[in-house]
């Protein structure tokens, strides 16, 4: 006699169902959210590389009116960042701008303030004009330690970039950018902690005396960037 086996089908679980579903759930949230990534990602680069160009254009054309003016000046051309000699400004050890200081200041000033601030897309993407104070590492007589040579340059970098600094509202700039400068302009006193350096490794101390007008841009948030 023949026994007839029967054969049941598998059967899933409540718990396989609940797997499945929440599987495709994850799945389906990380789509979205590469998407979105992918998206904010493009609009970030496209926003970057618009605001290196504004950088760029404003960097060529400080250059080019600075040099029909005469005006000695080492501005990077990708930044618009200016270094300036402290020859050009202070006379030896001292934070008070000189006579020909303040006439260099009277001539530059203008045409950096106005350059930068007439480029309106350039001005969003900025989070502030720093002035910096840098000095030397040569010694101050009477100073015995490494850390009291940096504090004394420390102090001395300070307030020749907060010389410039007032000085820069007292030149002949567009004053209808003196709100947005007031809102952007700081200070900052760099000590010896950045010098210049010749191609043999020394340190080149002319050059390594100065104060640099620096742009720093505003850095993205990802958190901006989904609405958060």
């Amino acid at each position: 006699m023949a026994i007839l086996v029967k054969k049941n089908k598998p059967s899933y679980s409540n718990d396989n169902i609940f797997w499945t579903t929440m599987a495709d759930l994850l799945l389906g949230l990380a789509i979205i959210f590469m998407t979105l990534f992918v998206l904010a990602m493009t609009g970030f680069t496209q926003n970057s590389i618009q605001q290196k160009q504004e950088q760029i254009k404003a960097s060529e054309e400080l250059i080019e009116k600075l040099e029909k003016e005469d005006i000695r000046a080492e501005v990077d051309k990708m930044t618009g960042d200016i270094k300036i000699s402290d020859l050009e400004l202070f006379e030896l050890n001292s934070w008070n701008l000189s006579a020909n200081g303040k006439q260099y200041l009277d001539k530059l000033i203008p045409i950096y303030i106005n350059t930068i601030f007439s480029k309106q897309e350039l001005v969003d993407g900025i989070n502030n004009i720093v002035i910096q104070g840098h000095t030397d590492s040569q010694s101050f007589s009477g100073l015995k330690t490494k850390d009291e040579q940096y504090i004394k340059n420390m102090e001395l970098s300070l307030k020749r970039a907060n010389s410039v600094a007032e000085y820069i509202f007292k030149t002949d700039y567009n004053k209808d950018y003196s709100e947005q400068l007031r809102d952007k302009i700081i200070v900052e006193g760099k000590s010896f902690s950045d010098p210049i350096l010749k191609s043999d490794g020394t340190e080149d101390f002319d050059k390594s005396r100065r104060v640099e007008l620096k742009l720093t841009v505003k850095r993205w948030d990802l958190s901006q960037a989904f609405g958060l």
